[in-house]
């Protein structure tokens, strides 16, 4: 008997599947009250296509964005840390702040523009870890050197997953009710049975995670994906024997050559080399 990989919200393909579809609205909106402890009344979904003003810039795609009466929300999967997430994402929160801050006959501070990060990789072992900073939560805002805010309405929230998928396996009752709806993004059935104690949320969220794991096309788009990231760094292993700079030009040509090659969405070639669509057409 085959024995399937089970994907949980780790890959953010996943956590599109079923948090940005329209009859899961009250999934997202159960998740976000509880991160953001607020009332949401109305949830609207958003081009997930960031604003690019530059022929030059790389177009980039949005896992959630959202708005609702007060806020404009954009949640970010990083299923691993690496250097350059934090600017990038930051990038993309800016870029929404400064294109809406302005609408209108004035600036004001009325709506939040926030950003929610559920990162994996910055557990105890990892350099990002730094043991002087929350090591669960970490809320970054504009502030002086005397935490002064210099505007209100500019968040980001980053999530330590790993500590969130660990805390499910202890015996701290409180944490993990108040967590259960960022706990469960990263557990299995059995687990999720466990934490579901007949939360509605929970067992819609086990039932809609497990008929993702059953669709063929989700399966075989991530199978394109996985096999594209293998890909991906068996060349990059194979250019440091050779001798290759990692990161140049010539090489992230070569990479998306090869991808090419063996008919990988032109979409993850972009992803996995940095290339817009538009170089990666014309090689």
């Amino acid at each position: 008997m085959e024995n399937k990989v089970f994907y949980t919200c780790k890959k953010d393909r996943a956590f599109k599947e079923i948090f940005m579809k329209e009859e899961n609205k009250d999934l997202l909106i159960a998740l976000l009250e509880s991160i953001l402890d607020i009332k949401i009344k109305e949830l609207k979904y958003l081009n997930l296509e960031k604003n690019v003003d530059n022929v030059h810039v790389r177009s980039k795609r949005f896992d959630i964005h959202v708005k609702t009466e007060n806020e404009n929300i954009q949640i970010e999967v990083n299923s691993q840390m690496h250097d350059y997430i934090r600017p990038r994402n930051a990038s993309f929160l800016f870029d929404t702040y400064s294109h809406n801050v302005g609408v209108g006959e004035k600036y004001d501070e009325k709506t939040l523009f926030v950003q929610i990060n559920f990162t994996y990789g910055l557990g105890s072992d990892s350099k990002y870890f730094n043991k002087k900073e929350d090591e669960n939560i970490n809320i970054f805002m504009l502030r002086n050197n005397k935490g002064k805010p210099f505007i209100d309405n500019l968040k980001l929230i980053e999530f330590n997953m790993d500590y969130f998928t660990k805390l499910c396996y202890s015996n701290d009752e409180k944490l993990i009710d108040k967590y259960k709806y960022v706990i469960m993004m990263n557990l299995g059935i059995k687990d999720l049975e466990k934490l579901s104690k007949k939360d509605k949320v929970v067992e819609r969220y086990m039932s809609e995670i497990e008929r993702v794991n059953e669709d063929p096309d989700f399966r075989e788009y991530i199978s394109a994906e996985e096999d594209a990231r293998k890909i991906e760094n068996s060349l990059r292993d194979e250019y440091r024997r050779e001798g290759l700079a990692e990161g140049r030009a010539e090489e992230k040509r070569e990479t998306a050559k090869k991808m090419k090659e063996k008919e990988i969405d032109t979409s993850i070639i972009s992803e996995v080399t940095g290339l817009t669509i538009e170089e990666i057409n014309e090689l």
